[in-house]
């Protein structure tokens, strides 16, 4: 049996010559099974990770749609909303659709936090087909009036399983209950907890399920290793391995941005190029990290689970885990930053034995023991204790703090599918304001 190609999906001629100039023919099995799906208009739950190609699986078919009828007028109203959790995956995605739809007349803006509004608004002002946007910096702009969403017809959730841990539920509920009711959704999730498994029956119309499970292989052709060390000697082994020039382009996690900070901090004075990336950082401080880290002018990376999510760079040896994610599978998207590609790759954890419960259902969910490299493996079931929340980050939406009182004064609305009459413009009088 032959593999499809783009071309056997139907999509628009422009699309496909986009598709060519990036040297893409074959679909991922998500992008084949998803397309047809939403180009025959079902909605959609997409489970799936990074790195499956998910972002051109929602993409190609809405510029498809988008592409049949063009805007009528110069000021548009946005068709298409696609919300993500962080300000890197909101630029990848607008990034993708640029790159798919640039040879069709289409509008986009991208929306995060974490920068001046000024640039945002001013493309808004001018009208744009397709919002890529972080919840929160999203319904900043909604309350000011620079945002009106009477004409979506195509609503995408990306990563709502990291929404969810941001937690940014609450805004998206918010947005969605602006939209028209008759619109075409998405929801991706790496994972289905129980929150978002409630939201996707809410949100959703007798949607198709395309489940894309990770590849096992992705496991396998990673070297893992475990050192068991105390908290307090954490930075000296790491220092000591780092000690080994084969670590050329690593990836250091940590649980809190307190302590990416501090990492990287010691491995710059002792001699180790780093840097930090976490959600404290402003949008330019996060930006240039990765630059010079995809640039090797860093060596290491240090960062937070919310502020790498989504991120791809290529030619990471190594991944360190710090501190041991409480998340089980946090630790394979962690892991999954290494060996891509082909590319040989491996994962090395620093285990506490307050971790030691931790590491057990790390292992539990991979199905195998991790070799330990030293140190004696902890007998228990012992967990850090977690700091009323610290681990949370602020990675993605980039609120603003001038909406005191906002919790309460929405409220009363009750339903998530979206309006069921098309409600009146909001004042559009402070648009110009930066």
């Amino acid at each position: 049996m032959t593999e499809s190609t783009f071309s056997d999906l139907g999509l628009a001629e422009p699309i496909l010559r986009a598709l060519a100039t990036r040297e893409h023919v074959t679909p991922t099995p998500i992008q084949a099974q998803a397309i047809p799906y939403i180009l025959d208009g079902h909605d959609l739950l997409g489970i799936a990770q990074t790195g499956t190609g998910k972002t051109a699986a929602f993409a190609l078919p809405i510029l498809h749609e988008l592409n049949k009828v063009q805007a009528r007028s110069k000021y548009r109203d946005p068709r298409a909303l696609i919300l993500a959790p962080t300000r890197e995956l909101a630029i990848q995605i607008a990034d993708e659709f640029h790159g798919y739809g640039r040879q069709l007349a289409l509008r986009q803006a991208v929306i995060f936090g974490g920068v001046s509004q000024h640039t945002q608004t001013k493309n808004l002002r001018r009208g744009v087909d397709i919002i890529i946007a972080t919840p929160g910096r999203l319904l900043d702009l909604m309350d000011q009036g620079h945002v009106v969403l009477d004409e979506i017809e195509h609503l995408v959730l990306d990563e709502a399983d990291r929404m969810l841990d941001m937690g940014f539920i609450r805004d998206v509920r918010k947005i969605i209950a602006e939209l028209p009711r008759e619109r075409q959704t998405q929801l991706f999730s790496a994972t289905m907890p129980t929150e978002i498994s409630k939201l996707s029956q809410e949100i959703l119309k007798d949607p198709v399920r395309v489940d894309i499970a990770p590849k096992a292989v992705a496991l396998e052709v990673i070297r893992q290793g475990i050192h068991f060390v105390e908290p307090q000697k954490k930075l000296d082994t790491l220092c000591n391995l780092l000690g080994d020039k084969s670590l050329s382009r690593v990836i250091v996690f940590t649980r809190t941005k307190h302590r990416a900070n501090r990492v990287a901090e010691r491995l710059d004075r002792s001699g180790i190029g780093a840097d930090a990336i976490h959600g404290n950082k402003s949008q330019g401080a996060r930006q240039r990290a990765l630059a010079a880290f995809r640039d090797g002018k860093v060596r290491v990376l240090v960062a937070t689970d919310i502020a790498a999510r989504g991120i791809d760079v290529p030619g990471v040896t190594h991944v360190i885990n710090f501190e041991m994610p409480v998340d089980a599978e946090s630790y394979v998207h962690r892991i999954g930053r290494t060996a891509r590609a082909g590319a040989d790759g491996a994962a090395l954890s620093l285990c506490a034995t307050e971790e030691a419960g931790l590491l057990k259902d790390i292992e539990r969910l991979i199905g195998n023991k991790i070799p330990v490299e030293s140190g004696e493996r902890p007998e228990g079931n012992a967990r850090p204790k977690q700091g009323g929340g610290g681990n949370r980050q602020g990675g993605g939406g980039g609120r603003q703090n001038n909406r005191g009182g906002q919790g309460g004064g929405q409220g009363g609305k009750s339903g998530f599918g979206g309006k069921s009459r098309r409600p009146q413009r909001r004042n559009t009088s402070s648009r110009r304001a930066a």
